[in-house]
């Protein structure tokens, strides 16, 4: 998709206007739609949430740009309600969550594929296992909790098998760190980084707030446990970017991140709706984009080019099932711990880590409980044959 960062106006900001109704539009459907059309709209509403977040810091801090950061963070907050209520009451919240689980198992691996940088790649593969593996404790639970097959949402295009096991993903906080990208690392590693980050804040928030509303104390308990490894997650991802970016940097890059991910969805969307929602939106990110390159240019003084290259979009996300791939980063690398910042097998793992673990485990783990007789079939338990007994 030929699209410059630098050169693209977009619709401008003030022509970006919405009603009521034009914000709650027909949702999506759990089955008659494809999955990926869902994995998109969760992305999206991860990433417009994390922009309004980065906003709402910078209209903390700084006062000169308070009047455009909050015009900016009014449209987005109008976009993020638009792609967020796309996800229908068919859903129940169980299987809203398969659907967060899947999202990040399958956007977390096209970026551990795109990713350059060994290290950072690395990274992003570590999380992705953690991530699998929630995906099989939460089909446990939609199994045990309403009778369903998490295939149903999935549609195939994930395994539902345990990864690392939820139980051990728990470390000291100082062992969630890693090493940040320079800031000359390419706007691609930027862009992943920010990405990644958006997806697990807004999953997190996400368990936070529907943990408490289920009445089965295990469903609670799982939710409380995967909830704190997220935390861990936007810990890990968030260390990626580097903390000596200014503040109008980091939106810039911020703003950046909102087309890149546009332009990938609307490159691969089928769904016609959904697709000029895309289209749309990304019409406006490039508005909201040129506002903010001349507002770096007049409060710092620098050329954006030094922050977004050439404006080239990098390789988008590929919105497709990776299943092969994770199939062999289940095998080479389920074993991995962490150290400091580093990667290191089980035996290398920090000792504070194992000292935490200890203590959260020490009443049982709720993953492990919730799926210890459980293994996914089609069809849930009723279509499976009953054990002999001896």
């Amino acid at each position: 998709m030929a699209i410059n960062l630098l050169t693209d106006r977009g619709t401008p900001l003030e022509r970006q206007s919405f009603t009521w109704k034009d914000l709650v539009q027909k949702p999506i459907s759990k089955l008659d739609d494809d999955a990926f059309t869902r994995v998109r709209t969760i992305l999206m509403n991860g990433v417009e949430l994390d922009s309004l977040r980065i906003k709402q810091v910078i209209l903390r801090m700084n006062g000169p740009l308070r009047r455009p950061i909050a015009q900016l963070m009014r449209a987005e907050q109008h976009q993020a309600t638009l792609v967020n209520w796309l996800i229908g009451a068919d859903h129940s919240p169980i299987e809203t969550t398969i659907g967060y689980e899947q999202t990040a198992i399958e956007v977390t691996a096209s970026v551990a594929k795109l990713e350059t940088d060994p290290y950072l790649a690395q990274g992003y593969r570590y999380a992705l296992l953690e991530d699998f593996d929630h995906l099989y404790r939460y089909s446990a639970l939609l199994d045990r909790l309403e009778g369903k097959d998490a295939n149903n949402i999935t549609q195939g295009y994930t395994d539902i098998v345990p990864a690392r096991p939820t139980m051990v993903h728990h470390r000291a906080p100082e062992h969630d760190l890693l090493e940040p990208y320079p800031l000359d690392a390419s706007l691609a590693t930027k862009l992943h980084a920010i990405t990644l980050t958006g997806g697990e804040y807004q999953t997190h928030d996400y368990y936070m707030n529907i943990g408490p509303l289920f009445s089965d104390p295990m469903a609670r308990q799982l939710y409380a446990e995967i909830a704190s490894v997220e935390s861990q997650h936007i810990t890990h991802y968030g260390s990626m970017i580097n903390p000596n970016e200014s503040l109008l940097e980091k939106l810039l890059l911020q703003e950046a991140c909102e087309v890149w991910n546009y332009a990938a969805c609307l490159e691969q969307e089928d769904h016609p709706r959904i697709r000029a929602i895309w289209e749309r939106f990304l019409d406006y990110e490039l508005g909201h984009l040129s506002t903010v390159i001349e507002l770096f240019k007049a409060h710092e003084r620098r050329d954006p080019a030094e922050v977004l290259s050439d404006g080239k979009l990098p390789p988008g996300i590929a919105f497709e099932s990776h299943r092969e791939y994770l199939r062999e980063v289940i095998a080479q690398e389920t074993s991995l711990r962490k150290d400091g910042t580093q990667f290191v097998d089980e035996q290398g793992e920090g000792e504070s880590s194992l000292a935490y673990r200890a203590q959260m485990n020490a009443d049982g783990s709720p993953s492990e409980t919730v799926s210890a007789t459980y293994r996914w079939t089609p069809g849930t338990e009723l279509a499976r044959e009953p054990e002999l007994v001896a």
